[in-house]
């Protein structure tokens, strides 16, 4: 049946609805509602020039057809790694300071409805005109969503004109300006822009104030009785000129696509108002909790329904978890201690930027998870709203932080930003369940009372980090929650609270001390990936081919050797890892393994075997590194092997490297497609290797690459040094970048005396309709659920109750569904049934199976359903036997009409069966069902126009059958 029942719902994830609310026909998923929102990215066909911030281009006539056209994400300039020869400083005086505008025709049908451009980001002041009128200006920063309502400056029915000024230039009153800071930021329209239509009632932008948009809170988690209760705050804004009545629906959706919960509320909205629908309700059962090792998410499907119309709609993620900070313990994830492991991230990327599409943000997270961290916190700025849904979907814990870096400006239009930034950030991300930190200082600075008492005022829910660094002196947590230090050596602390480092060193000794003390609550190390600064005292400040900094992996995300002793450390599959080649003069080896023992071979003749170092250095750790000093090296081949105790050795070679013969290439597709929307990019990696396929990692030759199909290398046709490209540890990485033409994409790699290397992939057609990609089906199935049990049963909980009595035939109407009934009766004239009111069970829904009525009869008892729509249901029965005194039956039918209920033995194992399907269940029984479950049959009925459906239980002794409840759902009308 389980088979069966998959196979309903990939049949109906393939059942499409329509979309009759816009101009042209849009599909949609079964049971996803039909509104009048519609939003669309609009990357494409963007007409841009560099410079001339007093070029007034923004006239509705004006020729732009000279200008380069681009496709967001995008850049006012590709950068080399040498950050183009510059030498700036850490105020970034020069170096992106530049404005860039932005042309484009956008298409508004002919409708009643409201329009907004959306945007996710630009750097760092905005400028907008629709058809040469000036709109507005976004001027808070560079990291955080903004908007612009169009709807009185667009023409319904034809093109529209658009015009961004998008100023990168220094400004004293938006952070992180006026510097300094140990990061580059970057320029130009870089995130999503978005057309969005929506109807005059509808929901606002979450950024708008404190209650706008969607706020979703879980004010009590259970994680031991798997309980949650959930709040859903939905503002509605009234842009009619007369007051309405509307009525909000929101659905709990799980993963199948099911309603788990439905909440409805309507209200009168005054014109020209917003009204704050409050709404909440408890989950009990088969509730999924959202954490590291099961990132479980429901959806959260809002409505908004005028006159009986769905007017409106908004969706957001919902992950239940429960977290702490406990004086002790440190950080509880559902009741459980984790230590928060992890790295900081820059949004950056090789000669992009920050203009990165989703598909690399996600890529960054995907990596995070292949090497165990659970936690990123993102220096030193908002970042992008994918890299926290990909944070979402993998179970990785984020603290966020607005802009800055040291300085805090004396300026009140800094602070004024800088508060706006913060409050729009937090907004923008509240209801991401990975989001458990918000940042409640000044990094280095350590807690500043108004960042702190921002984030409290708009999110009470989540822990703040004081942002503290000894260079500055150090600190406590001061009014935040979490004492967050740079800990990159001796530190004073007082062990009166809980320390975590928001910045650290990275490897086993530097995670050693905190995995040894529970008072250390985590280590987020510095860096997850080179970046670019111009520090200047930095080892690569005056690299002229590369400059970036710091990095546990390249600037290209290729990690560095060192980081994969973590996959040892944090991870449970069996792992061994040798970071070093196999070269003449080595007479150390150093082994990553979460094995017991290590065993080594030098040209398959075993040389050593070790336990995990005992160093005490590395006290803490669950896998200390193996350390085999005095090797004696021979050309040939070095082997570790794990000598795990269950199943097979997983082992690891290096081969002494020969003279370079070939390329290997690798294209990074791993968890992700590559869309044809002329900005996604892939990552490549050209490895030079030996004849062997052992990677040469000191060649010092450069790798050419070239594409065939709708496709680019990126900084191919500029002088940023790209392409060739020159190899770190044998590896000479590439950025392929999307065209617009689905297809085969072949990427050749190439070099001066090697095989060449080539890869292909396919470019898959891309869907701008941003509603259509996101959404998914809804079932959303009528379902009762019903009590049985005599006229004394304590009916609790919105269970529906059917009383019977003694010696009477009964029959309960179904008022979830009209005209339809369900009666109960054994299967011959002889048998009887008996009706027990009384609750004689502890346990989740003892009410329910604590009672209920117990059918006498060899040929069991039948539940016949009448005036049930036709199609296809699923019925759920409960069998328990809250006490049974003895195992034998009375054959005397009339005495075990008499005798008390609960003496009269029952069957233990009993067959439910319906016309469709049947199910064995197991008969519980007894008065403490704390920590258990009653027995649960699970069939379906087909039911067809005006015919009754029988379910049949039957014992498999002879004896009593238990019948204490059953839920009745609408189901999937197809098999």
């Amino acid at each position: 049946m389980k088979d069966l029942k998959n196979s309903m719902l990939v049949l109906l994830i393939l059942t499409w609805g329509i979309w009759d609310n816009g101009v042209q026909a849009q599909t949609l998923p079964h049971g996803f509602p039909s509104t009048d929102r519609s939003k669309s990215t609009i990357n494409q066909d963007w007409k841009f020039h560099l410079g001339d911030p007093e070029g007034g281009f923004y006239g509705a006539s004006y020729d732009d057809s000279s200008w380069e056209t681009v496709t967001l994400p995008h850049t006012l300039s590709l950068t080399s790694l040498s950050l183009d020869g510059m030498q700036d400083e850490k105020t970034q005086l020069e170096f992106h300071r530049e404005v860039g505008w932005y042309r484009r025709q956008v298409n508004v049908p002919e409708n009643d409805k409201k329009v907004y451009l959306e945007f996710e980001g630009a750097h760092q002041v905005t400028d907008l005109w629709v058809n040469g009128k000036h709109v507005g200006k976004h001027e808070v920063g560079g990291y955080t969503p903004f908007h612009f309502d169009i709807t009185d400056h667009v023409e319904k029915g034809t093109s529209n004109q658009i015009t961004l000024l998008v100023d990168n230039r220094r400004n004293e009153a938006v952070p992180p300006d006026p510097g300094p800071f140990d990061y580059v930021k970057f320029s130009g329209l870089y995130r999503d822009v978005y057309l969005v239509q929506t109807h005059s009632v509808h929901v606002g932008f979450n950024w708008e104030s404190m209650t706008s948009g969607v706020t979703i809170t879980t004010p009590t988690v259970d994680p031991v009785n798997r309980n949650a209760t959930i709040n859903v705050k939905t503002s509605v804004k009234n842009d009619l000129p007369e007051p309405v009545e509307t009525k909000v629906l929101t659905r709990i959706i799980d993963q199948e696509g099911m309603v788990v919960m439905r909440l409805t509320q309507t209200a009168k909205i005054p014109a020209g108002q917003s009204y704050q629908y409050n709404q909440i309700g408890s989950l009990e059962d088969n509730v999924q909790l959202w954490d590291i090792d099961n990132p479980y998410l429901y959806r959260v499907n809002s409505v908004v329904v005028v006159n009986d119309q769905t007017v409106d709609y908004v969706e957001n993620n919902l992950g239940i978890r429960k977290f702490e900070l406990d004086p002790q313990q440190g950080f509880i994830l559902n009741g459980k201690p984790i230590e928060l492991i992890g790295f900081n991230r820059h949004q950056q990327y090789p000669y992009v930027g920050d203009a990165v599409p989703n598909s690399l943000h996600y890529k960054d997270m995907l990596q995070f998870k292949e090497f165990g961290f659970n936690v990123m916190r993102t220096a030193h700025y908002p970042q992008d709203d994918a890299i926290l849904d990909a944070c979402d979907r993998l179970g990785i814990l984020v603290y966020e932080e607005a802009p800055s870096w040291i300085d805090m400006s004396k300026s009140p239009q800094w602070w004024e930003n800088f508060e706006k930034a913060e409050r729009t950030m937090i907004r923008n991300h509240r209801n991401h369940p990975s989001v458990v930190i918000w940042g409640g200082g000044i990094n280095h600075r350590g807690y500043v009372p108004r960042v702190h008492n921002t984030a409290k005022q708009e999110d009470p829910t989540r822990l703040t980090a004081s942002q503290g660094a000894r260079w500055t002196g150090w600190q406590s947590s001061g009014l935040t929650d979490i004492n967050a230090n740079m800990l990159y050596g001796p530190f004073i602390w007082d062990r009166s609270e809980p320390m975590f480092a928001m910045e650290g060193h990275a490897g086993p000794k530097a995670l050693a001390p905190f995995r040894a003390d529970s008072l250390m609550t985590g280590l987020i190390s510095w860096t997850a990936h080179a970046y670019y600064t111009f520090h200047p005292s930095h080892d690569k400040a005056n690299d002229p081919i590369d400059r970036t900094r710091s990095g546990a992996m390249t600037i290209f995300r290729y990690p560095r050797p060192d980081l994969h002793w973590y996959k040892a450390e944090m991870k449970e599959e069996p792992f061994i890892y040798i970071p070093q080649d196999w070269t003449a003069g080595t007479d150390s080896i150093t082994v990553f393994s979460n094995a017991s023992e290590v065993v080594l071979y030098v040209n398959e003749k075993e040389i050593a075997r070790k336990k995990p170092s005992q160093d005490t250095a590395f006290i803490g750790l669950h896998h200390a590194p193996f350390v085999f000093n005095d090797v004696t090296y021979e050309e040939g081949t070095l082997k570790a092997v794990a000598a795990n105790s269950d199943g097979d050795p997983v082992s690891f070679v290096r081969r002494t490297p020969k003279k370079a013969s070939k390329i290997v290439l690798e294209v990074d597709t791993v968890g992700r497609d590559f869309t044809a929307d002329g900005s996604d990019i892939l990552m490549t990696y050209a490895k030079v290797v030996d004849e062997n396929g052992t990677v040469v990692r000191d060649y010092d030759g450069k790798v050419r690459f070239s594409v065939e199909g709708d496709a680019s290398i990126i900084g191919d046709s500029k002088d940023i040094n790209a392409n060739p490209m020159f190899t770190e540890y044998g590896v000479a990485p590439a950025l392929v970048r999307a065209g617009k033409v689905p297809g085969t994409v072949t990427i050749k790699a190439s070099a001066k005396g090697l095989e060449s290397g080539m890869a292909s992939v396919q470019l898959v057609p891309n869907d701008p309709n941003w509603i259509i990609s996101q959404a998914k089906p809804i079932y959303d199935f009528t379902s009762t659920n019903v009590d049985i049990g005599a006229n004394d049963q304590l009916v609790q909980f919105g269970w529906k109750y059917w009383l019977g009595k003694e010696d009477e035939t009964s029959q309960y109407e179904i008022p979830e569904f009209p005209e339809a009934s369900v009666r109960v009766a054994t299967a011959s004239e002889d048998g009887i049934i008996r009706w027990l009111g009384e609750m004689n069970v502890i346990g989740k829904y003892g009410f329910v199976y604590g009672d209920g009525l117990l059918g006498i009869d060899d040929k069991g008892i039948q539940l016949t359903f009448s005036g049930l729509p036709a199609g296809t249901y699923q019925l759920k029965t409960w069998h328990h036997a809250p006490q049974s005194n003895s195992d034998e039956m009375d054959p005397n039918k009339e005495k075990l009409k008499h005798i008390r209920i609960l003496d009269i033995p029952h069957d233990r194992s009993l067959t439910v069966k319906s016309d469709q399907s049947e199910e064995v269940v197991k008969v519980t029984e007894g008065k403490n069902m704390q920590d258990a479950k009653p027995g649960i049959a699970t069939v379906y009925i087909k039911v067809e126009e005006g015919r009754e459906s029988v379910v049949y239980i039957n014992g498999h002794e002879g004896k009593g059958i238990w019948l204490n409840g059953f839920q009745l759902s609408e189901w999937f009308s197809k098999y």
